[in-house]
């Protein structure tokens, strides 16, 4: 590690366990968003690392808990009771400085043991992820009702593409469903681009101020 990694320290720490997602912004700029599956299969810990084959099976695995380790690491509790993993603030950010190179090293580690990733979703008795959507104002009137359940497409996995995949229905979406344009929860809890969108979930749109 270098002595400039090494100082490195983070200046901001936020889990957001319904996305799946801990997020670390540094003291030289650099805000990396992890997903605890990453983090979970290239955990520092000696069990993982003494392991002849890449840990695999974590993609709905979340962080339980965080313990800062005095000023220099983080020990991660995940909910599949993983809890050995001491990871450096130099660690972390090298996880993600690196990210897809890791994660594409990993795919191809799975693939040379025949192993794969799950499809990591939970879906209905018919294959499908199914959502309400739940409208407000003027964009109940642009649906034409309040409400709907809708299976969503492949694409759509978590606010950022259902808004994209909203808009594609027609010119006033486009409009209405603008970033700028509307505000989203998921669970009746305001969201972020990229909060999940999850079979049973309940979204609900409504209209931004206009100043």
């Amino acid at each position: 590690m270098s002595e400039q990694v090494s100082h490195i320290a983070p200046t901001e720490i936020s889990l957001h366990q319904k996305s799946r997602l801990l997020e670390i912004a540094y003291s030289d700029g650099f805000r990396f968003k992890y997903p605890c599956e990453y983090l979970r299969v290239f955990s520092p810990s000696a069990e993982v690392k003494a392991m002849t084959k890449p840990v695999h099976g974590k993609e709905l695995v979340n962080i339980s808990s965080l313990e800062p380790q005095g000023t220099y690491a983080l020990k991660i509790n995940f909910d599949d009771g993983h809890n050995t993993g001491i990871y450096s603030w130099g660690t972390l950010h090298e996880l993600g400085v690196n990210y897809e190179q890791h994660w594409n090293k990993y795919l191809k580690d799975l693939a040379a043991h025949n192993l794969q990733r799950g499809e990591g979703r939970i879906v209905g008795e018919d294959g499908k992820v199914t959502i309400k959507l739940v409208y407000f104002i003027e964009l109940a009137k642009i649906a034409g009702k309040d409400e709907e359940e809708v299976a969503v497409p492949d694409v759509v996995t978590n606010v950022e593409t259902l808004l994209k995949w909203m808009r594609g229905r027609g010119k006033r979406w486009q409009e209405n469903y603008a970033d700028d344009r509307v505000q989203v929860t998921v669970n009746r809890q305001f969201s972020e681009p990229y909060t999940l969108v999850e079979h049973g979930d309940e979204v609900a749109f409504v209209p931004r101020p206009k100043f």
